[in-house]
């Protein structure tokens, strides 16, 4: 499928300073604008948001010190010694999403604290703080505050749909809504191997909705397919990329589009690197179509489900069995 690089496929910047506010006209505007990016593309990008530029470069030093760990340090963190939670380091090569392409990245992964014993449960995995300092609590702090904005941007999706400010908060503000982080390098690649790799497979994301810290290196790109192509995702500065995810594509009927994407790591002199928040809810919440998103003669397109069963089966795709991975970008 072709790449192309041309003005008709445009992913949205919103700017969401004024909700934040508490500006009532402002919001209004955003809200629209978000329903229009979310029937299509199902990708945009927000600016005016409260995480401080500090914190993000912060964040960014502290990933590149812990992956030029000693791969023997950053294998001590393996996920498959993190017990039923899906935390810690990811090797190259761990992950496919895409055919035979095998992901080209490494990955550390950390949730919402919880105790084993259920899908998505667990303690985290942490570098020794002499290896690493200053990482566990940039990345806590940095994990808080993405969870504080997925909260408030669920908010402007609930509006966006005509709903109650706060249809979402049961489901992604709960005591027991479990948040995923993902924090990835993707190595540089060659002219001779870009055509033949993918830093991550085409695919599209398991949850609800999906904020995305990527640096200026580029590399991603989102699938537009009434003209078949795939469309490069620039590099925004102080701007979040944000996607719908399959939970809310089946809740709104396929009104809000889950669009597939993919990483092609390109020819650069230096590694890419990104920071992913997943809020991926309640794992009890009954996936069901909202009433209102049916218009009328249509029928409900999927059958009700938990947001834990919908999970399990994303993921046995992405490990090739019910594995408790987390997603990826």
């Amino acid at each position: 499928m072709a790449i192309d690089h041309s003005s008709k496929f445009v992913i949205p910047v919103i700017d969401i300073s004024g909700y934040l506010a508490g500006n009532d006209l402002r919001t209004a505007a955003i809200t629209n604008e978000l329903n229009a990016a979310c029937r299509s593309p199902g990708f945009f990008q927000i600016v005016g948001h409260d995480i401080p530029a500090e914190l993000r470069a912060h964040l960014f030093n502290k990933v590149v010190q812990f992956y030029d760990l000693p791969t023997a340090k950053k294998s001590a963190l393996s996920h498959t010694l993190s017990v039923n939670g899906a935390r810690g380091y990811e090797a190259v090569g761990t992950v496919t999403l895409e055919g035979d392409y095998v992901d080209q990245k490494e990955g550390f992964m950390i949730g919402t604290e919880k105790p084993p014993g259920r899908f998505l449960h667990g303690p985290n995995l942490w570098p020794e703080e002499s290896d690493c300092p200053g990482f566990r609590s940039t990345m806590e702090e940095y994990f808080a505050s993405m969870r504080s904005l997925s909260v408030k941007m669920f908010r402007l999706l609930a509006l966006s749909l005509g709903l109650d400010e706060y249809y979402f908060d049961a489901f992604v503000n709960s005591p027991d809504s479990i948040s995923m982080c993902r924090a990835h390098r993707y190595p540089r690649d060659t002219a001779e191997s870009v055509e033949r790799s993918r830093g991550t497979g085409a695919h599209t994301d398991f949850g609800a909705m999906t904020l995305l810290l990527q640096d200026d290196v580029g590399g991603l790109e989102v699938f537009h397919r009434p003209s078949n192509t795939w469309h490069p995702v620039s590099y925004v500065e102080d701007a979040f990329i944000v996607n719908i995810g399959d939970m809310i594509e089946r809740w709104t009927n396929g009104r809000y589009m889950s669009t597939l994407h993919r990483v092609i790591t390109p020819i650069s002199s230096k590694d890419r690197y990104s920071v992913v928040l997943f809020n991926e809810g309640l794992l009890d919440q009954v996936i069901e179509c909202i009433p209102t998103c049916i218009e009328a003669g249509e029928i409900p397109i999927h059958e009700p489900i938990t947001a834990e069963a919908h999970l399990r089966r994303r993921y046995e795709t992405m490990y090739g069995e019910a594995d408790d991975g987390g997603n990826n970008k």
